[in-house]
């Protein structure tokens, strides 16, 4: 293995053990600069680990997401809801730009049908759970995150990774709308949250890097 291909691994290492390890902010109700820290580690250093296998646009794109990823866990702790709800967008678009780039030619039955629903269905369980009026901006936000995933799903990226991740994904955002309504109050949800998410966002890195590495265009 090469002196990248080995930094990649220390860093998908530690990509692993800082988002699992922050398991534990969430279970002690830690706040404060190393919490941010310490949330942000996990999906930035996924980005690290996309960035030094970058050779092509595509392994770019793919590494600008895991950047807005963490840019987005941060600022939502440091700064607030809409700015990091706003950097998600961004990694939400490019991650859209990526896999539209890499659209699987053929799709079943099933999946241009999986693709069609998870939009409409997303933003309407995202808006009957939270508070009349924040409605429309979580709509919006909704409508990114869920095209992202129905992206993903019809790409070439292998399902049981990327498409699961991004599913994943938004899986952990619903449950956040969630905690505003019907899960007020439910402490296994935050758990949840972050588990979906993370793990989301490593299989997304993982599946998109490999794909590539393998057909020789990282």
């Amino acid at each position: 293995m090469d002196r990248i291909g080995s930094l990649a691994r220390i860093a998908l290492i530690g990509a692993v053990i800082a988002g699992a390890s922050y398991l534990y902010v969430g279970a002690t109700g830690m706040s404060g600069p190393l919490a941010v820290a310490w949330k942000g580690a996990g999906v930035g250093l996924l980005a690290v680990y996309a960035a030094l296998q970058a050779r092509s646009t595509d392994g770019w794109l793919i590494a600008l997401v895991m950047t807005f990823g963490a840019i987005g866990d941060v600022l939502l702790d440091a700064v607030g809801m809409t700015p990091g709800a706003a950097a998600f967008i961004v990694g939400h678009i490019f991650a859209i730009a990526l896999y539209l780039r890499n659209r699987r030619r053929r799709l079943s039955f099933s999946q241009k049908w999986l693709a069609t629903l998870v939009l409409p269905l997303s933003v309407l369980i995202a808006v009957w759970s939270v508070p009349q009026d924040v409605r429309p901006t979580v709509g919006i936000y909704t409508a990114f995150v869920a095209s992202m995933a129905a992206a993903a799903w019809i790409s070439r990226f292998p399902r049981y990774r990327t498409g699961i991740g991004a599913m994943m994904f938004l899986a952990s955002d619903l449950l956040i709308f969630a905690r505003m309504g019907p899960l007020a109050g439910s402490a296994w949800a935050s758990f949840a949250v972050w588990g979906l998410y993370f793990a989301g966002q490593l299989l997304i890195a993982v599946g998109v890097t490999r794909t590539l590495a393998e057909n020789g265009n990282p």
